[in-house]
């Protein structure tokens, strides 16, 4: 490790004992967990906030007149409140729960893509999850919109003055990730949504991978949708978050039909509900929304901003180690970044290296992580890629460059 970069104050031993699953072993060996950017782990307090809305307050919401479903209303809700203050909305009608980043994005592109046609155009990033590219081809496969993509640079870095040449009075929509999954990188956001507005283009925000790691404030950003996941952000899976903004929500149809999205029905019409309930059809993921709200309570009494300084230590010091070792290439190298380290071992598949550092009780993710462009644009197959969280310490990363070690021996 680099002794001239050494860790500020942070209690993460503290922090720690607050997630059971470190304390398991994986053959033997100490858990170490280096893949929070796939889905960070849970608190205790999570898990028990769960626990006591299963064991003595689950009904479903909105639909009963007894105090169970009352008791369970008002946990959802309170959840939803929740999530408006984190983000600092100006009201729980623009926030939507969904499935996830997936299923907000897929929202925004069925229900508000409807009005696009031909020669209208939506502009994204080169370094697009597949969540942020997939909704946008199928709109425009349907629609006849066009899709452009703004370039990136070696460095894994946005090329900003090629995404302004892009955009255009046909832009309609700038859609793009906060923080790239795959590499690490931080967008110039601020930027980014000040060009797409000046030409008249709406903004989405992929925050999945910034939300756990920096305070998101929708209004100073004045972007016009904001999408994240709760398992992100130390929460349950299977629930997300779609932040928009009111005046477009009360625009957009909705674009599933069911229960609880609705007023009234009859066979010759239906009257739609209220925001942000006509984006929720069925039953809704109601220990999945106290689950959140209790991940963001634990996240803010961590401090977003001392967890985001904790963090930034462990990248300096991964970075300065992994490049210490033979045959070892980070991709991705841009100058702002999060803990995610993406890299690849000279005559050794992501795959297998993941496997062997299995093997040593590391547990990274190797693939394409729902990127292949990004994978095409470095001329790689997949990468390994080692993510931190809150809870990540200087002892997983030595034991990260102990198993690389060993996966160097192995294969020669």
């Amino acid at each position: 490790m680099n002794a001239a970069v050494t860790p500020r104050a942070y209690d993460v031993a503290r922090v720690r004992a607050d997630f059971p699953i470190l304390s398991t072993t994986v053959r033997g060996k100490r858990l170490a967990f280096l893949d929070t950017a796939a889905s960070a782990q849970r608190p205790l307090a999570v898990i028990e906030a769960v626990d006591r809305y299963e064991r003595g307050s689950h009904a479903n919401v909105h639909r009963g007149v007894y105090e169970l479903s009352q008791k369970a209303t008002d946990a959802f809700e309170g959840a939803r409140e929740r999530v408006r203050r984190f983000l600092n909305a100006a009201s729980i009608k623009e926030i939507v729960f969904t499935r996830g980043t997936t299923e907000s994005i897929n929202l925004v592109a069925q229900s508000w893509g409807r009005r696009l046609g031909p020669g209208d155009e939506i502009l994204i990033t080169w370094m697009e999850h597949h969540a942020n590219i997939v909704p946008w081809q199928m709109l425009c496969e349907r629609t006849g919109a066009v899709l452009k993509v703004a370039p990136i640079d070696q460095r894994g870095e946005l090329d900003i003055d090629a995404f302004r040449a892009l955009l255009s009075p046909r832009t309609k929509l700038a859609a793009f990730t906060q923080v790239s999954n795959a590499l690490g990188t931080v967008l110039p956001i601020r930027a980014m949504i000040d060009a797409a507005r000046a030409v008249g283009a709406l903004t989405l925000l992929d925050g999945a991978q910034a939300v756990a790691h920096e305070r998101v404030d929708v209004r100073t950003l004045g972007c016009d949708f904001y999408v994240f996941s709760s398992h992100k952000l130390y929460g349950p899976t299977g629930l997300g978050v779609l932040w928009a903004r009111e005046a477009i929500l009360r625009e957009m149809p909705p674009w599933q039909g069911g229960g609880d999205m609705i007023l009234t029905v009859s066979f010759a019409k239906t009257t739609y509900n209220e925001l942000p309930y006509r984006f929720e059809a069925g039953t809704p993921h109601i220990s999945g929304a106290v689950g959140l709200a209790a991940a963001i309570d634990y996240l803010e009494a961590l401090g977003i901003e001392r967890v985001h300084e904790h963090e930034q230590g462990l990248l300096a010091r991964a970075s300065y180690a992994l490049r210490s070792i033979p045959g070892l290439r980070i991709i991705g190298e841009a100058k702002e970044k999060i803990g995610v380290v993406s890299f690849m071992l000279e005559g050794v598949h992501p795959h297998d290296l993941g496997t062997i550092l299995d093997d040593e009780g590391v547990a990274v993710r190797a693939g394409h992580h729902c990127a292949m462009p990004v994978m095409e644009f470095f001329n790689v197959p997949a990468t390994a890629r080692a993510s931190f969280g809150c809870y990540t310490d200087d002892a997983d990363l030595q034991q990260l460059v102990r198993a690389l070690s060993r996966a160097l021996e192995v294969f020669g």
